[in-house]
């Protein structure tokens, strides 16, 4: 323990230029650093500066030694600092957006509970399609579908996502069943956000251009429509699961599914470290999966 206090009394003697000014940091008297310096030195067997009445000047192997030692009190700070945040309760304003239908039915709930452990918290949530610049607009969080791009921003996979093909049985007594991508030029497909659908093809990922004569940018409509045998429709699980068990809707071309359409919390760098932050986005990995139609959160970092 002596060895740290001699370390330590040096660091902040170089550090801050002077003994006097290393003794009020370290709420000690003068002669009681001067003497630990000492110390060290003798324990090093080798000078580690040189005092005048005017100022103190580093030896080589002073420079040295401060090189190697003084990160490790920076460490020890940074330790110090972030035991306090993780101890910290949430406060201010947390601002997240969310696509639209998943944010309403399986995020808001979850933020609600958590506003009701941490009432001192305030939130406002922005629900939309729309690719929310969240560092320009302000926002501390982000819910995000699929493969992310590549950015500055910090991803946790929070569950999986997966996309089904779907059509009704009403439809597929018109038109028989694809079982090629090459067959959907031959369906009238209805077009959601997006007029391309994506499938894995031997492992690599594939966009189809797809047309027909209905489109709109709501998952529910599209639902609709699919339900009522207008045509083929791409859509996430927690639309259509419930629909594929009733036997309402068919899945079709499941061998091209594509896999990698996860949900991510996504949030810029700098917030990493915000109680408010890193505590709901614990909470949001933790509880996600007693919302979604079935289990399948995997939680991790990107």
């Amino acid at each position: 323990m002596q060895r740290w206090d001699r370390i330590e009394a040096f660091v902040e003697v170089v550090r801050l230029g002077t003994f006097a000014a290393a003794a009020s940091h370290l709420k000690v008297s003068n002669s009681h650093v001067s003497r630990l310096v000492s110390q060290l030195e003798n324990q090093l067997g080798t000078t580690l500066l040189y005092r005048t009445t005017r100022q103190i000047r580093l030896t080589d192997a002073g420079a040295l030694y401060y090189e190697h030692c003084h990160h490790l009190f920076d460490g020890f700070r940074e330790a110090e600092a972030a035991i306090n945040d993780l101890q910290a309760r949430p406060r201010g304003i947390l601002k997240l957006t969310s696509a639209t239908t998943f944010g309403e039915r399986f995020i808001a709930p979850l933020i609600n509970d958590f506003l009701c452990l941490h009432p001192q918290l305030e939130v406002r949530m922005h629900f939309t399609n729309r690719q929310v610049d969240i560092i320009d607009e302000g926002y501390d969080i982000a819910i995000r579908m699929g493969t992310l791009k590549d950015s500055t921003l910090i991803a946790r996979r929070i569950c999986e996502r997966r996309e089904y093909v779907v059509g009704s049985p009403a439809y597929f007594t018109r038109i028989s069943q694809p079982h090629s991508l090459a067959e959907l030029a031959h369906h009238r497909c209805l077009i959601g956000s997006r007029d391309h659908w994506r499938f894995d093809v031997d492992g690599v990922r594939r966009e189809v251009r797809v047309e027909g004569a209905w489109e709109a940018n709501s998952g529910p409509a599209l639902l609709d429509a699919a339900l009522k045998g207008l045509g083929l429709a791409q859509l996430p699980d927690y639309y259509v699961e419930e629909y594929l068990d009733s036997g309402a809707l068919v899945a079709v071309l499941d061998a091209y599914r594509h896999s990698d359409t996860a949900v991510w919390a996504v949030y810029p760098r700098h917030r990493h470290r915000s109680p408010k932050v890193r505590q709901f986005i614990d909470y949001l990995v933790e509880h996600i999966a007693e919302t979604l139609p079935t289990q399948r959160c995997t939680a991790g970092v990107s």
